[in-house]
């Protein structure tokens, strides 16, 4: 089944991505997914309760990680390739999330549609020259610092949160720095949509409700726009801060929700979430209300 990857990057409604994450180790259910017929049955579940597309992840980008190791590589190829055999006989877009150039062919060349760089395109520069060869594909670039902690071994990136210019201003412009070198690569425009990358050398709800606020500025650039809050520390902290002790993982589903139906409304291009049927209706109403105020 050929899918019309123009219409999924030109949307007029906020799509909803679901997170398949196929990790030992991630933040909210590392392990559950290794096994290729586990991932098909999550994906196809998130199918059903509504997911547009399906992001698979095989490198884990959890505060304290380290980045995958050469030698290791070759496993996160075979997790994703057995992910994404799984899921495109099943009419599924598959979003993948690596930061390495081999895993993004092996990937594309089996029929995944996009790439999702957290990186940008800074750990491994090989990974635009792939998309530019696959013109059909779409390139998320995110906003990019570095791993809150332990990129640089077991000592803290102290420098990746501070924002001389304040937080809007420096990841516009280092995010608008990134994707100028991605053009350089030679990715369509296209192609392209970005990431401000919450929660990424952005720690605090301080650093991160202001790129929400500012997303009109986000949209300005003509480049779709892509937002990933689902179940990241500021959003705990935003709720034990209204007064929700102990936020359970339910509570914060139900506040991701939230926040995907005001970026319905702010029109981003699509949300990524673990639990997608909450925010599949949580966008329905973003978009319905964006609708009714465009009349």
């Amino acid at each position: 089944m050929t899918i019309d990857m123009k219409s999924i990057h030109d949307s007029d409604r906020t799509l909803v991505m679901g997170v398949l994450n196929i990790t030992e180790d991630s933040f909210s259910d590392g392990g559950l997914w290794l096994d290729p017929a586990n991932a098909k049955a999550h994906g196809e579940a998130m199918m059903k309760d509504g997911a547009d597309i399906i992001d698979i992840g095989a490198e884990s980008t959890r505060p304290g990680v380290k980045r995958v190791s050469e030698e290791d590589e070759q496993n996160e190829q075979n997790r994703v390739l057995g992910a994404v055999d799984a899921l495109i006989p099943e009419g599924a877009v598959l979003s993948i999330d690596t930061t390495r150039a081999s895993v993004a062919r092996m990937a594309l060349e089996h029929g995944a549609q996009i790439i999702n760089d957290v990186s940008g395109g800074q750990l491994d520069r090989e990974v635009p020259h792939v998309v530019a060869e696959h013109a059909e594909s779409l390139y998320i670039v995110q906003h990019w610092r570095g791993w809150l902690a332990g990129s640089a071994g077991d000592v803290p990136d102290a420098n990746t949160s501070v924002y001389a210019n304040g937080v809007v201003n420096d990841v516009y412009d280092e995010l608008m720095k990134q994707v100028d070198d991605v053009l350089q690569a030679g990715v369509s425009p296209s192609q392209i949509i970005i990431d401000p990358g919450l929660g990424f050398s952005k720690p605090s709800v301080e650093h991160n409700f202001p790129l929400m606020v500012a997303l009109e500025r986000f949209n300005a650039t003509g480049y779709p726009v892509l937002i990933g809050a689902s179940r990241k520390r500021f959003v705990g902290a935003a709720l034990a801060d209204a007064g929700i002790d102990e936020p359970s993982m339910g509570s914060k589903d139900n506040a991701t929700a939230a926040i995907s139906a005001l970026c319905a409304e702010y029109g981003v291009w699509a949300v990524r979430v673990h639990d997608v049927e909450k925010s599949r209706d949580a966008v329905a109403i973003g978009n319905a209300w964006r609708a009714f105020a465009n009349v």
